[in-house]
């Protein structure tokens, strides 16, 4: 194993494929972050998925007998996105939004105004009420001048029943239809790495990143600098690493197996 749990002082985790797939709660992960918090070890949950606000996810963490996460330890890609466009627009800037009502209350809290008509830009997230008529506004838009921006570029997500559609496959459609291709701020983009190490005031070196996509969560953490951890519960397996050309720090099974190692480190 290339990974030194001796070393590691915060950990920054996905949710979809690690945590929980669906509605089923992933084995040993309670028990794993139940470790984290006794001893006193920060944690971050870093998730592509931008279509729920940072406070859902921290009631439903409590609701399955996680310890307790503030609103503050859950960075989602809207989030993420949310900040990029306060480098790029002022507040009160308009935005076409295709995405659930999550992504629409982080925009809003942030301080931009969703509407349909006279905006800057189009924000892509998983939406799963999309339609051919929201394509076409969508598409119109873009071609009309506004910029195209996306919280993510999974093109799937991890269920209790298999992957499911995820953001990227809404942004492969509106830029098949466009001609232009989005700026994408969820993983593997540096940025969520950042602002996950931001929350904890942590530094790479001695961050370990769990996840269970190679192309987003691993090769993303390798290039923010943190150590990775690859957990084989969710969308790619072994076999996807020589395919992909990613190799993670280490590879475990599951969080039970993971807390193990770290235990006897």
């Amino acid at each position: 194993m290339a990974l030194d749990l001796s070393n590691i002082q915060a950990v920054v985790s996905d949710m979809d494929g690690v945590l929980w797939r669906g509605t089923e709660t992933m084995p040993h992960a309670i028990e794993f972050f139940t470790y984290l918090a006794e001893r006193g070890i920060p944690f971050v949950l870093a998730t592509n998925n931008s279509g729920r606000h940072p406070e859902y996810y921290a009631k439903r963490l409590l609701d399955l007998g996680f310890p307790k996460v503030e609103p503050w330890q859950i960075v989602t890609s809207g989030t993420a996105t949310a900040s990029y466009l306060h480098t790029q627009y002022e507040q009160g800037t308009r935005l076409y939004v295709t995405g659930n009502e999550g992504l629409k209350q982080v925009l809003t809290e942030a301080g931009f105004v969703v509407a349909d008509h006279d905006v800057q830009a189009v924000v892509s997230g998983i939406d799963f009420n999309f339609t051919y008529d929201i394509a076409v506004a969508a598409t119109t838009l873009i071609r009309g001048g506004a910029a195209f921006i996306g919280t993510n570029g999974d093109l799937t997500f991890p269920t209790a029943t298999g992957l499911a559609p995820g953001a990227g496959s809404i942004l492969a459609m509106i830029e098949a239809a466009t001609d232009v291709k989005p700026t994408v701020i969820g993983k593997p983009e540096v940025a969520m790495f950042e602002a996950a190490l931001r929350a904890m005031n942590a530094t790479p070196q001695a961050t370990l990143m769990l996840g269970d996509r190679l192309n987003t969560d691993i090769s993303g953490a390798h290039a923010a600098g943190l150590k990775s951890a690859f957990v084989l519960t969710g969308v790619h397996t072994t076999q996807h690493m020589e395919t992909l050309g990613i190799t993670p720090d280490a590879i475990f099974n599951d969080l039970g197996e993971l807390l193990a190692a770290w235990q006897n480190a």
